[in-house]
């Protein structure tokens, strides 16, 4: 029966220490994720990027990209870039505005990426939108 007891005591004092231990939530591939998105943007040249952090100002994600490309045919480059990296790093982007490229949003999970032609970027102005308070002030 000792052995029994030991071994029941054992188990206690184990499961005690895992539930002791905070839980790890799942948030270090983000930085990691925004690293391989930015990374590649500057790699194919865009233009005027803008990561934003809106985590906690919004629930669809916790960062936004803002980039440019200088032409329909450089917008649409950046973009099958980005989403051929994501997809080997083993995310899967879903997208739209491919085939006009004058605004293509990829949306890959907690990471949304905005690019644009430069005059459609201006007319929309999201970053304004989306960036802090205080920095739309000034």
């Amino acid at each position: 029966m000792e052995g029994i007891d030991s071994l029941a005591t054992k188990v206690r004092s184990v499961t005690a220490k895992r539930a002791a231990k905070p839980k790890v939530v799942a948030r270090k591939k983000e930085p990691a994720l925004l690293s391989l998105i930015l990374k590649q943007l500057d790699e194919d040249k865009a233009e005027d990027t803008m990561p934003i952090d809106v985590q906690g100002r919004t629930s669809i994600a916790d960062h936004m990209v803002v980039t440019s490309g200088r032409s329909n045919r450089h917008v649409a480059a950046i973009a099958e870039h980005l989403i051929e990296a994501l997809s080997k790093a083993g995310h899967k982007p879903r997208f739209e505005g491919l085939p006009a490229a004058d605004w293509v949003l990829i949306d890959a999970g907690d990471i949304i990426v905005h690019v644009f032609r430069p005059e459609v970027r201006e007319f929309y102005g999201l970053e304004r939108m989306w960036q802090p308070r205080a920095a739309a002030k000034a």
